[in-house]
């Protein structure tokens, strides 16, 4: 009596490992393929070949570690395993819009509310709620109040947007600050005086008064 036996299971073959992008999807066909096996007894188009995944988180959003379980089992019913590590990562940095370029007048405040709003941005991973905006303002105002430069100057706005991951992109909005509102006027009311009376203002009502939006008042000139 001659028993013939298949007691030997298949030799498998993982995929490689591999690390892929947050955003594509971990099927075989973007994480190097499937494991291959050889058998004693069986033909290799006859060996089942399955998986099974088990997931770790990352530390944000969007990231996790896949460990696949392939299973390779000969007609027999005989099976063996290995591993396939599959890295899920977020190395891409959000897609930013700036708000348009805007100018204002010097008397109003460059908050985003009076500046065309915030920047908004999207990610290939992180939810738009878990993404955050900020801003940062160089100026160019001059520092004497009394030259034009101190209310006509640019404000060069960065908004940054950083994902869940930590990855960032920048833009930049241009902000300019103009004064193109004439001060407000106000004569001395109109008066009579005597022929030998010098018509210098002090003998004539004083001087006219202003105000403006944005110089102080002690520092417009009345001519």
């Amino acid at each position: 009596t001659i028993v013939i036996d298949d007691t030997l299971a298949p030799m498998i073959t993982c995929p490689d490992d591999i690390a892929i992008e947050c955003d594509v999807t971990p099927d075989p066909v973007n994480t190097n393929g499937e494991a291959t096996a050889t058998d004693n007894c069986t033909a290799t188009n006859d060996i089942s070949i399955t998986y099974m995944d088990s997931s770790t988180p990352g530390m944000c959003e969007g990231e996790e570690v896949i460990t696949r379980t392939w299973t390779a089992t000969d007609v027999c019913g005989n099976s063996s395993t290995c591993v396939q590590t599959i890295t899920i990562e977020d190395t891409t940095s959000p897609m930013i819009t700036c708000p348009d370029d805007i100018t204002i007048e010097c008397d109003v405040t460059p908050d985003p509310v009076n500046t065309n709003g915030e920047a908004t941005a999207t990610d290939n991973c992180s939810m738009v709620a878990n993404i955050t905006i900020g801003y940062s303002d160089q100026s160019t105002q001059g520092m004497d109040p009394t030259a034009c430069a101190f209310y006509d100057y640019t404000i060069t706005r960065t908004w940054t947007a950083t994902d869940d991951c930590g990855n960032s992109s920048t833009c930049v909005q241009t902000i300019v600050i103009d004064d193109t509102v004439a001060p407000m006027i106000t004569c001395p009311d109109d008066i009579t005086i005597d022929c030998d009376v010098t018509p210098d203002p002090v003998n004539t009502k004083g001087e006219a008064t202003a105000t403006d939006n944005c110089t102080a008042t002690t520092d417009i000139r009345i001519s």
